[in-house]
């Protein structure tokens, strides 16, 4: 199974999927959700995330709406998912785009962190 999240990460990195994805939802993150770009951006709205705010994004794959959340409203992201890919790619991703979140691997159904540390958490696309 993890060679198929590796297949998929890998190809969702290229030229091509990236301009279908900017195509059809307004981003190209890798993807890794249904979520548009204005959809995300209602999110911020909704969540009323800004700077100083903790943000938990549970299946975050490549980074997807998670990233894009943290770069718009200056809040801290934790972004975590259970393939060891996903969160790789984020990284990388968070990194060269100066964004402040961190990456973990884990599952949304046991996750390592202590009750009510975060001010928002968001899911695209994990329990469907």
């Amino acid at each position: 199974m993890l060679g198929q999240f590796r297949d998929f990460y890998s190809a969702a990195e290229s030229p091509a999927m990236r301009e279908l994805e900017r195509r059809v939802l307004g981003g190209g993150y890798g993807g890794n959700s249904y979520t548009t770009v204005d959809q995300a951006a209602e999110l911020v709205q909704l969540l009323e995330l800004r700077d100083h705010l903790d943000l938990l994004d549970v299946g975050s794959g490549a980074g997807w709406p998670g990233l894009f959340l943290g770069r718009e409203s200056g809040c801290r992201v934790t972004l975590a998912d259970m393939t060891i890919e996903g969160p790789g790619v984020a990284r990388v991703r968070a990194a060269s785009e100066g964004i402040n979140a961190r990456s973990i691997v884990a599952s949304g159904g046991s996750l390592p962190f202590r009750a009510r540390c975060f001010d928002a958490v968001t899911h695209s696309d994990v329990l469907c």
